[in-house]
């Protein structure tokens, strides 16, 4: 009808036009459109107008600004627009599009899927599907769109990517308007399901179809890449969560994948218009045609440093050395075509890297180009992932190569050939090789590269990939427009020498780059785009720039019309510049710097720098006479992850409208005003419509005027961007105007999506298409894209084939997009269809947030997100001197915080002169530093900066990328999680960091009060059960051989002496030798007269009387037994004690001291082995003179092993116990234990005791007489005494002994011992049981006899003891049920036992946070992965009861809680010997509140529960219910913070564990003042403040504790016990005074008492006023951080009154007495720095900067009771007998208020300490600097 009536056809063509040229808006054109249409018909018409809309010509609904040359016009001459596009034949999907009904922009309409993708595309084609065109929702919201045409890169014959398809392979035929079956050629999916092809690529795809979408997927790059917090992680394909209810009719709003664009020419040879580039099918065939076409033209010239050309070469030269490469790998390789070639060449090595490649495509092997040949290791990967077996490379590479090798004693990379292709010759061409088509794989090479987090993986690239990648590079830099003619001079004039005077505009492009050609977007620049235009490249290193005008002058004497470089070279040179313009000026006489042969500035970046852009145009390009310096520079978005890829650059193509989104901003929100008039401008208004109220009809039409080709850039709201969300502030010319404006970031565009490209932004928490204006993650498809990793087929599935999820109207499940894309790993947005990028996932920072509205806290978690980029330029403008800045974010204790890594001179140590000393580093300048980066990224940003680490420049871990070293985030964080970043200086801000502490119930009272009990009481069931066990009385025991009650007999020598009447000539003791030989045993009879024997001598030489204290000093042997029983029988108290150690004499000679002091021994009894040691000089020296110091009168010493002999027993001497000795209270031995600080806890014993744990051990054992016992370690006390000295006598069975010093010269004596005389029960300890399999012993000998192995421990079992003792025997035949823990206790050696429980230990994983607040809650260690495993102690032996009680309230614990063990036993100790404390009744009277008044109790001090499990006994499998007691620690050693409990020795094991330097066993943590110290030894001095972080993240992270002091000690200087265990008095009371012996070699404060948000924090001028974060303030439940930390018990002994020895001014020792002296003398002669109870002093500790330690102290910890030490000889450490305090001093309750110390400055030192004494000068300045420097 149009036809028919010509002034409507104008009409109509006018208004094309106008809308083309952009005069008005899109809902514009429409109205108008509309109006002019009803003038000419009717509303009926207009409605079949509208229904039959695909048959109008003149009315079709396509893009009136749609161009189309014909399909042989050779691209286009004629570009001409058609009247009114009504010839432009309707495409496949052109219907379905027409018939769409109006929606409006917003997306309120129900959406239905779009056409497929190009892969999607291709893939149904391979999987025998034609295309069906589903409706798509119209992307501009009006009523029609433009229709694609498809890509013209070749004629109809053939595709871009071969033609084997022949033409119905083309999807939209240019010339016949029929719709074809559209082709999978070209796809990236293609190189995947390749039918022909598979066999070459299962390997590494799996052939990955979108039918296994539901498989399960890995996540990429480990947990740095994507987030697995979230609800959704994108690692897997799990839908996001379901709209809620209320939200149902909310349908979330997205942004639908960019349509692709269309390049609207056919892309033709550039020197030859009638070749069509479609014609070959990969870039070999394009060489040959290179080789003869363009012969004698240059290929390749590269440049070296100077400028200087180094090597060129023709394309005939490079085609036929190709060639020859191809040759000899077919010949001579027996190679497979697509076996893989490694690429071993030098950068600089272009030319040889070149014919390489191209060698391999020409002879269809698959190129694997190496990019770091000086990285071996790497290169031995490569070669092995890729089973590569031919290497090529030059004869330089090789020799190096084998240098390297050989001098780190390397070997080569086994199977591999290597061969020297700069040696092989030109190839000779026959004429039987012309025409002949090469038959190459799919695959052409695999790139491989490093992600962020720094795993190596290879990109498969194939030739139709690479293909239309050129295709789309080639037609981009046709499209360039050519610059203006400004000179009117002929170029068709000569000069004298025949050149052309004005250069003649060649057909081909000279590319000038830098960039490395062996990886990304170098290779594809840089040799492969060359290759397929006939271009010459020119490449020259990129240090080659830093030469001023050096650049400039290599672009003007080539003539360079394409550079591709990137920012830090083109930075140098332009800022060379603008110091110095004269050298680049006059850098080459006669020679100026002319760049107006530049097309294009092609910049590889991944994010945009908008000011330098000016600077780059205006201030370089232009002054070197370019006129189009503006539309040179182009920066180009590329993948260097996924090959290189480029994605989006600058371009000319136009097609930008068939993309589906607006392209202006005004557009989106144009009103319906009419057309004609622009509507007023609302007041207040700035201009911009999105995002903006309010319109500006100037700004409007300004903005419509602007060119799209220019490069974008938008002002945005910072504050926004922390949301996600993106806020335009400003655009063009006005974004830059306004760029310094507070809160705002300037952000510059890339330019458009590729042509073919699909591009969507996705969330990629939630893998939801994000809505408009949000920052998402860009994902892409196209078919210039890479087909997935090498042999990673789960990676490649997740990344290079994700699928997008959205909502659609009506349904509250989000659905699957149907496209697939591949996930690049930056964050940015779309803004007028282009693409704006602020980083990679990886480079964004995040930060949870807190919300507080009306008094209440809100438990919404939300995020703000900063990107590094943005961290950095703040930090590097506003904090000067730093070299280099880099940041990330590390997930601690549930939330993200933020670590800054700096780069500074300052932080250097490298001597500032040659050869000179190292530098100091100025602590104070680096603090301040740090502290002003927090609060430039606090107050710019608001970011909460958790960690500031300081490091020396050039130190971080970096990347190579174009021959420059970047910093690697990525890398950094994986080093820092490591401990390994070269750290100097570390500086925390947790108090504005961390906000997740959690609070116990009582933060006041702890877990103990009434207040925190009542609360887990609520959280309990209703009417739990109370925690106590039951009780079997064993009134009666009978003796298995005789039928007679034992329990007649009140003593042990009465028993003793029926056995010698009743069995006197059976075996009773027998030594077992070093060499595992039975000595002379001893039968009944002769025991009786040895006991005599020595009984007699003792009374008759010593003259011994009943009463007296006899020190029993024996080796492990029968003299030892002896004299045991001849002190009972004399009446004579019996105080074992182990020989002292000669290597130990600073703790054994103090603590046998004192016992002859406090115990008032009579005389001292010795074998002949112990009095011989006792006689060296050495020993004896040294007990006479700490004797003489101490007046300590020593008493003699008497050897009793060979006493006079006696024919007569004890009962025919008279040797008899008289009843007195039998009563309750008369000490009859005294076991002395020994904690690992040398503190001595005395336990007296009785014969009623005796007898009792005697009875026990046979009850609960099941002993018999049959079966003898063995006797080797611990003899002195415990089970090893019972074991040793009494059980064999109560069982009437032999004992054997076996030293425990020939045990440890050779352990399968005890297991040869055991397994030779059949032992049923016996006893040892984990440290022998380390020893014995560390040794391998027991492993040959037979263990089938042995069914009660019990390893007696004091507190919670080590869980690897059993799994390694099982293991260690179960060749030897020894049951795992035989294998059982010992609950020994220093009141009762047996608490709870495992044997004869028949079954395996029983193991509970406990949620941590329950068990700090006291609660037992079971939980699945794969739910919760910092649960506590715990393994039981067994249940209660015969007449014994355990009861679980709080306490403090007294009362009886529930069912799933925990709370202090107490124990109702015959075998109880009731008394510390010699000790009459009040307390002490408390501790042995303990009477529950809730329970039975009668029974009374032992307090262990351990913390533990009883647990009811059922487990299947006995052949039948019958379940049996069992109570078994679980142990957690002891009270006395419980940390309290904020009124939660924490075990010491869990955090300790965390930390331990969480660096390799740290030293296993070499940590311990305690309160001290108020602060939360760790003192953790090292093995290394080297950057210890790099793990420093790592240790209170591991603590934060586990145990959600923040450590306040981390202090380092070297390695040997820990102190530990002779068993290695932690002496933790010793380290508390070192670290306080600053010792030499326990020397601090760095120490760092982590948190400031003084900043704001402190938590548990006391410093010293509030330690009056307010109480430490872990003081529990009971009596009952003391806690180490006041005073030294021993154990529990409280039976401390004062002393007070003991001599002390100093040296005086004189150097001479004077000896007096502690109350010799008057309390100011006391005070001034030392500096307390830990309470004592006979002097208290405050414990001052000043938390700033520095800790210098005092002297140390006097008779608060052991060793300390000599001051004077003249020489080491003479270092007398009396630490055996100091015991803790009774009366801890309390600093907050001390009447004259804290007092100032004497000496030097304390504090907390941050960095490395030289020296102990004193404070140096700069500590002083530094002091006075803070105003803390008194």
């Amino acid at each position: 009808m149009a036809e028919e009536n010509p002034e409507l056809q104008r009409r109509l063509q006018e208004l094309d036009g106008e809308l083309e040229d952009g005069d008005i808006t899109r809902k514009g054109y429409e109205k108008r459109r509309t109006a002019i249409l009803s003038e000419y018909f009717s509303s009926q018409q207009l409605g079949d107008l509208r229904g039959e809309s695909s048959d109008l010509g003149a009315f079709s609904f396509h893009s009136p600004s749609q161009s189309i040359g014909s399909a042989g016009d050779g691209g286009g001459a004629g570009h001409a627009k058609t009247d009114s596009y009504g010839s432009i034949t309707a495409g496949p999907w052109a219907g379905e599009y027409n018939a769409m009904s109006y929606e409006p922009a917003n997306g309120g309409g129900a959406h239905t899927p779009g056409p497929p993708s190009h892969a999607q595309r291709f893939q149904a084609q391979q999987l025998g599907m034609r295309g069906q065109a589903p409706p798509r929702q119209n992307s501009y919201g009006s009523l029609d769109r433009p229709v694609s045409r498809g890509s013209m890169y070749s004629s109809p014959e053939n595709t871009v990517v071969g033609g084997n398809s022949g033409p119905g392979s083309y999807a939209f035929n240019p010339n016949g308007g029929q719709q074809a079956t559209w082709s999978p050629e070209g796809s990236r999916q293609s190189t995947m399901l390749d039918s022909a092809q598979q066999g070459y690529f299962s390997d590494f795809t799996q052939q990955q179809n979108p039918d296994d979408d539901m498989r399960p997927r890995e996540s990429y790059g480990g947990p740095q890449r994507y987030s697995q917090s979230e609800a959704l992680s994108p690692s897997a394909v799990i839908p996001p969560p379901l709209i809620g209810g209320g939200q149902f009719l909310q349908v979330p709003q997205h942004m639908m994948p960019l349509e692709p664009r269309d390049v609207p020419f056919a892309v033709y040879d550039p020197h030859n218009s009638k070749i069509p580039m479609s014609k070959f099918d990969n870039l070999g065939a394009v060489l040959r045609h290179r080789g003869k076409m363009q012969a004698r033209q240059p290929a390749y010239w590269v440049v070296d440093s100077k400028g200087k050309e180094l090597s060129s070469i023709t394309w005939e030269k490079l085609a036929s050395r190709a060639e020859k490469v191809a040759q000899v790998i077919r010949d001579k390789s027996n190679l497979y075509r697509g076996d893989r070639v490694a690429l071993v060449y030098k950068e600089i090595e272009v030319i040889d890297f070149a014919i390489a490649l191209m060698g391999c495509f020409i002879a269809g092997v698959v190129a694997v180009p190496i990019n770091n040949i000086d990285d071996i290791q790497k290169l031995s990967l490569l070669l092995t992932t890729t089973q590569t077996h031919l290497a090529l490379t030059t004869d330089n590479n090789l020799k190096a190569f084998s240098r390297d090798i050989a001098a780190k004693g390397l070997k080569y990379p086994t199977g591999v050939e290597w061969w020297k292709t700069n040696e092989f010759s030109t190839y000779n061409y026959k004429k039987k090789d012309e025409g002949q088509a090469l038959q190459v794989p799919d695959l052409a090479y695999i790139e491989f590269s490093r992600a962020p987090t720094g795993d190596l993986r290879g990109v498969v690239l194939s030739h139709r990939t690479m293909m239309h990648q050129m295709a789309c590079l080639s037609a981009m830099v046709s499209a360039i427009p050519s610059s203006e003619n400004v000179d009117t001079f002929s170029n068709n004039l000569r000069g004298a020498d025949g050149s052309y005077v004005v250069p003649r505009p060649g057909k081909s492009e000279t590319i000038l780059s830098y960039l490395d050609p062996r990886e990304g977007c170098g290779l594809i620049m840089g040799v492969l785009l060359g290759v397929y235009g006939g271009h010459t490249t020119v490449w020259f290193e990129s240090k080659t720039v830093d030469t001023p005008g050096m650049y400039a002058h290599l672009i003007t004497k080539y003539r360079a019309t394409i550079m591709a470089a990137d920012y830090p070279g083109l930075k140098r040179a332009a800022y060379n510049y603008q110091q110095d313009p004269m050298a680049t000026r006059n850098f080459k006489k006669n020679m100026d710097p002319n760049f107006s042969s530049v097309k294009i500035c092609l910049i590889d970046s991944l994010t945009v720098d908008a000011e330098f852009h000016e600077v780059l145009a205006d201030r370089w390009l232009k002054p070197m006479r370019n006129q189009r310096a503006r539309d040179l520079v182009a920066p180009m978005l590329c993948l260097p992850e996924h090959g290189g890829m480029i994605i989006s650059v600058r371009d000319w193509l136009g097609g930008e409208e068939r993309m589906g989104c607006p392209l202006s901003i005004e557009d989106e929100n144009d009103d319906d005003s009419d057309d004609g008039a622009p509507p007023a401008a609302a007041p207040g208004t700035n201009g911009f419509t999105s995002l903006l109220d309010g319109t500006n009809s100037e700004r409007k039409h300004s903005k419509r005027k602007r060119n799209r080709t220019e490069l974008s850039e938008v002002l945005l709201d910072k504050e926004s961007l922390k949301t996600n969300e993106v806020v335009v502030l400003a655009m063009g010319d006005e974004a830059r105007k306004r760029a310094s404006e507070p809160n705002t970031i300037r952000v510059g565009a890339f330019g458009y999506p590729i042509p073919d490209a699909t591009l969507a932004l996705v969330d990629p928490e939630t893998n939801l298409l994000c809505p408009p204006f949000t920052i998402g993650e860009i994902w892409v498809d196209s078919p210039s894209l890479s087909g997935g990793f090498w042999a990673l087929p789960k990676h490649t599935e997740n990344i290079f084939h994700a699928r997008p999820f959205r909502f659609v109207e009506g349904s509250p499940t989000p659905v699957l997009v149907e496209c697939e894309f591949l996930r690049t790993g930056l964050l940015g947005c779309v803004i007028e269809g282009k693409l704006f990028v602020l980083g990679l996932y990886e480079d964004r920072i995040r930060q949870r947030v807190e919300w507080v509205e009306h008094g209440q806290q809100q438990h919404e978690i939300e995020h703000r997100y900063f990107f590094v980029q943005h961290l950095v330029v703040s930090v590097m403008k506003a904090v000067p001197k730093i070299y280099d800045c880099s940041a990330f974010d590390a997930q601690v204790n549930g939330e993200y915080l933020p670590i800054i890594l700096i780069e500074s001179q300052a932080a250097s140590t490298a001597p500032t002169t040659t050869g000179g000393p190292p530098n100091q580093l100025n602590i104070p300048f680096l603090d301040s530093l740090s502290e002003r980066v927090m609060e430039v990224l606090y107050q710019e940003h608001h970011l909460r900066v958790y960690c500031v680490m300081m490091t020396a420049p050039n130190t971080l871990p970096r990347i190579v990328k174009n021959g420059r070293r970047e910093i690697g985030n990525m890398l950094c964080r994986k080093e820092f999680d490591n401990g390994n970043l070269p750290c100097v200086h570390v500086k925390f801000g947790v108090e504005r960091a961390v906000q997740n502490l959690p609070l116990g119930d009582d933060p006041v009272g702890g877990i103990w009060s009434p207040l925190a009990s009542q609360v887990r009481q609520d959280i309990l069931p209703l009417h739990s059960d109370k925690q106590y066990s039951g009780v079997d009385h064993r009134e009666v025991v009978i003796d298995d051989r005789t039928s007679t009650p034992l329990n007649q007999f009140s003593n042990i020598h009465d028993l003793m002496q029926w056995r010698v009447s009743r069995q006197a000539e059976e075996l009773s003791y027998c030594t077992i030798d070093g060499r595992g030989r039975e000595g002379k045993g001893v039968n009944w009879k002769k025991f009786d007269t040895k006991v005599a024997g020595v009984a007699m001598y003792l009374k008759n030489k010593v003259k011994i009387q009943p009463g007296d204290h006899l020190l029993l000093m024996y080796t492990h042997s029968e003299d030892f037994v002896y004299a045991v029983h001849a002190c009972i029988c004399l009446g004579a108290t019996a105080i074992p004690m182990a020989p002292i150690d000669q290597n130990r004499l600073s703790e054994d000679v103090p603590a046998l001291l004192h016992m002859i002091a406090d115990f008032r021994i009579r005389a001292i009894l010795t074998n002949a082995d112990v009095d011989s040691l006792l006689k060296q000089k050495a020993v004896s020296q040294h007990l006479k003179q700490s004797a003489l110091i101490l007046k300590i009168h020593l008493p003699p010493q008497y050897n009793t092993t060979k006493p006079p002999k006696q024919s007569h027993g004890c009962r025919e001497l008279g040797l008899t116990i008289r009843p007195a000795w039998v009563q309750a209270g008369y000490p009859v031995i005294i076991w002395t234990y020994w904690t690992p600080d040398q503190r001595r806890v005395a336990v007296q014993l009785g014969h009623n005791t005796l007898m009792a744990l005697c009875k026990i051990q046979k009850e609960t054992c099941q002993m018999t007489s049959t079966r003898p016992l063995l006797g080797c370690v611990r003899s002195t006390m415990g089970l090893g005494f019972m074991h040793t000295c009494m059980m064999g006598i109560f069982l009437a069975c032999p004992t054997y002994l076996v030293s425990p010093v020939d045990f440890a010269g050779n352990p399968n004596i005890l297991f040869q011992t055991l397994s030779r005389y059949k032992i049923k029960d016996t006893y040892a300890t984990a440290q022998m049981l380390d020893h014995a399999i560390g040794h391998g012993a027991g492993k040959t000998t037979s263990l089938h006899e042995l069914k009660n192995l019990m390893i007696s421990v004091d507190q919670r079992p080590r869980v690897d003891v059993y799994s390694r003792v099982k293991t260690a025997f179960a060749q030897s035949g020894l049951e795992r049920t035989a294998i059982n823990t010992i609950f020994s206790h220093v009141l009762n050696p047996m608490v709870a036992s495992r044997s004869y429980m028949c079954i395996e230990p029983i193991e509970l994983y406990l949620d941590v946070q329950a068990l700090r607040r006291g609660l037992i809650n079971p939980v699945d260690p794969d739910q919760e992965p910092f649960s506590m495993l715990v393994q039981d102690s067994g249940m209660v032996p015969v007449s014994t009861q355990i009861s679980i009680v709080n306490p403090e309230t007294l009362r009886l614990c529930l069912v799933g809680e925990y709370g202090e063990i107490w124990v109702q036993s015959e075998a109880n100790a009731h008394s510390f010997y010699g000790k009459q404390d009040p307390l002490d009744a408390e501790r042995f009277n303990g009477h529950t509140v809730d329970g039975d008044p009668q029974v009374r109790y032992v307090r262990t001090g351990n913390l533990g529960f009883l647990h009811t499990v059922n487990r299947p006994i006995g052949p039948g499998g019958n379940m049996v219910e069992m109570q078994v007691l679980f142990i957690l620690g002891e009270i006395g050693e419980t940390i309290e913070v904020n009124g939660l409990s924490h075990f010491p020795m869990d955090i300790e094991n965390s930390v331990e564990r969480c660096h390799r330097a740290l030293v296993r066993g070499g940590c311990a943590i305690f309160h001290a003042g108020g602060l939360l110290v760790l003192v953790a030894e090292v093995r290394t001095r080297a950057f210890l403040a790099s793990i420093v972080p790592v240790i209170v993240n591991n603590v934060l992270n586990e145990h959600q504790l923040v450590l306040d002091i981390v202090s380092f000690v070297a390695l040997g200087d820990f102190p530990r016990s002779r068993l290695g265990e932690k002496q933790r008095g010793k380290v508390l009371a070192n670290w306080v005074s600053g010792s030499k012996k326990m020397q601090t070699i760095a120490q760092f404060s982590i948190r400031d008492p003084d900043a704001e948000g402190s938590v548990a924090t006391v410093g010293p001028a509030d330690m009056m006023g307010r109480r430490g974060s872990g003081q529990s303030g009971r009596a009952g439940a003391g806690s180490i951080m006041q005073g030294a930390p021993g154990s529990s018990l409280r039976h401390v002994e004062s002393l007070t009154n003991m001599p002390l020895a100093e040296e005086g001014e004189d150097g001479q020792l004077a000896v007096h007495s502690n109350d010799d002296r008057r309390p100011s003398e006391r005070s001034q002669s030392r500096n307390d720095a830990t309470p004592t109870n006979e002097n208290p002093h405050p414990f001052d500790l000043n938390t700033t900067v520095e800790y210098s330690p005092v002297e140390s102290l006097k008779f608060d910890s052991p060793e300390q009771l000599s001051r004077g030490q003249p020489q080491d000889d003479y270092q007398y450490r009396m630490q055996a007998s100091y015991n803790a305090p009774l009366d801890p001093y309390d600093p907050y309750n001390d009447p004259d208020g804290p007092r100032e110390m004497e000496g030097s400055g304390s504090g907390l030192r941050v960095a490395n300490i030289s020296s102990s004494d004193g404070i140096s000068d700069w500590e002083q300045e530094m002091l006075r600097e803070m105003n803390i420097g008194r």
